[in-house]
């Protein structure tokens, strides 16, 4: 198939387009690289720099005639969204908007959307299922089931084969390509940051939950397996799903706490990595842990790395062989 994949110059969409690569689709990445890297995007994949918010552009690019689209360009920074709602949802509804109309006006048959788990804000009952409440706690996440809304109600109108898959925490690296941001904000590259001595120590933000070591626990997934899922949503789209919009969860079924993280960290790389206790930020929940059982049952996927120590050890590597992330790349 010919393939676009928006935002695949950044962590999981350069993944994604590597393995469609590996699976012998033809593949166009579109990206503005205002957070992506051109050095992440896979060897022979063409880069389209372009951004969704210019629809003209999206309905020229989109014309050349895809079989496909999967969609990862976002912001996705949950404090960030707190200070600039606006922006965010630009970016992240209106953005969905231009490129649903444009695949509308090409005729192109499928979608998968990298959704997020922060729609269901914080869940009565873990693991969340996907039938679980949507109640988003910050611009984000609202952005985001903004855009799952209104992928629904395009495909019902017209008979677009669309799937949303949503998850969590997302770590590892897959051969070249890892974890690169600015800021980076995720807690796995911060720790493994300490003990690169970027930065002086990692911060546990509350030891006081009510979990079994009073540190917050969070579901984490595999870039790898995460990627495999998009690949089984896409191939699952046939003409027979003409129409219909598939809702997913992806997690690994059993969190790590905070500390749980860390001191895996600490044996795989064999650093000391100081951690400092701080007070808890408002909004964070105790326990957050995807259901995966749908997706494993209609797809069948199944997590290939599910460990902690599979997690860490590849984002280990790759950072240890990128100490300055792409831009030695």
């Amino acid at each position: 198939m010919k393939l676009l994949v928006t935002g695949g110059a950044g962590y999981i969409g350069s993944v994604v387009a590597l393995q469609l690569v590996e699976a012998d689709h033809e593949v166009i990445v579109l990206d503005n690289l205002s957070k992506g890297h051109e050095a992440a995007v896979p060897e022979g994949v063409k880069l389209v720099r372009a951004d969704l918010l210019d629809a003209g552009r999206l309905t020229e690019i989109l014309a050349d005639g895809y079989d496909g689209v999967l969609h990862f360009a976002a912001l996705s920074l949950v404090g960030e969204s707190v200070e600039q709602p606006g922006r965010y949802y630009r970016a992240n509804l209106t953005g969905t908007l231009n490129l649903l109309e444009a695949m509308q006006s090409a005729e192109v048959p499928r979608l998968v959307f990298s959704s997020t788990a922060a729609v269901y804000g914080e869940p009565e009952e873990t693991p969340i299922p996907e039938m679980a409440p949507t109640c988003p706690t910050s611009p984000y996440g609202g952005s985001k089931l903004a855009a799952d809304h209104l992928i629904g109600f395009f495909a019902r109108a017209h008979g677009l084969r669309a799937t949303s898959l949503r998850y969590f925490n997302v770590a590892g690296a897959s051969s070249s390509l890892g974890e690169d941001h600015e800021p980076e904000t995720h807690l796995i590259p911060l720790v493994l940051g300490a003990a690169l001595g970027e930065r002086e120590n990692v911060k546990i933000f509350g030891t006081d939950y009510p979990t079994p070591d009073g540190t917050p626990v969070r579901d984490y997934i595999h870039v790898e397996d995460l990627s495999r899922a998009h690949l089984l949503a896409l191939d699952a789209a046939d003409e027979a799903n003409s129409g219909e919009h598939h809702v997913y969860n992806l997690g690994n079924g059993a969190g790590f706490s905070v500390r749980e993280v860390i001191e895996e960290a600490r044996r795989v790389t064999g650093c000391p990595i100081e951690a400092v206790e701080a007070p808890r930020r408002a909004g964070d929940p105790p326990t957050l842990v995807a259901s995966s059982a749908r997706i494993q049952d209609e797809l069948g996927w199944v997590p290939e790395k599910p460990s902690l120590e599979a997690m860490i050890s590849d984002a280990w590597d790759w950072m240890q062989r990128h100490p300055r992330g792409y831009e030695e790349s």
